[in-house]
């Protein structure tokens, strides 16, 4: 027999503790000046909350980002400036250094774990292994021993949007699950993360609605 399931989230239950065995989903992306983690800077850094409502099921709750300034002796690949169009050092992007970047969002983060009754957070997001990496890369350098993150365990949308709706191009995959698309916007990392959470909670309600919700 399968396991047993049920059709809408109970009001009296912390659903968002109990759907995914404890884990907190939260989406995050980031933009940088490359593509190494170790060496490559952090430019930018959004994280994505989620919330269930009793009839509109899984959606967006709140969004926490920042521009970040290059860490001391960080490499910077023209390619990378040249496809984000990020120019790290404008006057207006209104930067903050890479600590106080990573403590704002795990504090954030934190919270949501504490108030939801999770034990941890999963990094969600489009390709996943790459943020995740940034984001533990970061954690190193600002000397954070406690990330809020599962240290590999990831939920990946393009996995998920691949089976859900046949694509896994993250513009190709959030039009398919009913969202609009603006390719002038994409690249931003608030942008980029949001689109994500839509198309998550689009994925998660969809099954939900017609699979039912796991108990255990």
């Amino acid at each position: 027999m399968g396991r047993p399931v049920r059709a809408v989230p109970l009001m009296n239950e912390n659903v968002i503790a109990n759907r995914f065995r404890g884990f907190l989903p939260v989406i995050v992306d980031v933009e940088t000046g490359g593509f190494n983690a170790r060496t490559d800077a952090l430019l930018e850094i959004a994280a994505v909350t989620l919330e269930v409502d009793p009839i509109a099921g899984w959606r967006r709750q709140a969004t926490f980002a920042f521009h970040v300034r290059p860490f001391p002796g960080a490499n910077l690949e023209r390619r990378a400036l040249e496809f984000n169009k990020i120019d790290p050092f404008h006057p207006f992007r209104l930067a903050v250094e890479e600590p106080e970047a990573m403590k704002e969002i795990f504090s954030a983060v934190r919270r949501q774990i504490n108030e939801h009754g999770c034990t941890r957070a999963v990094l969600v997001g489009h390709n996943p292994a790459f943020d995740l990496a940034f984001v533990k890369a970061a954690a190193d350098r600002c000397s954070i021993k406690d990330m809020p993150f599962h240290n590999f365990s990831t939920f990946d949308t393009a996995a998920l949007s691949g089976l859900a709706y046949g694509q896994t191009v993250l513009a190709r995959a959030v039009r398919a699950a009913g969202f609009k698309w603006d390719p002038s916007a994409a690249h931003s990392a608030i942008y980029d993360a949001e689109r994500t959470a839509d198309l998550f909670c689009s994925i998660v309600n969809r099954w939900d609605q017609a699979i039912g919700i796991p108990q255990d």
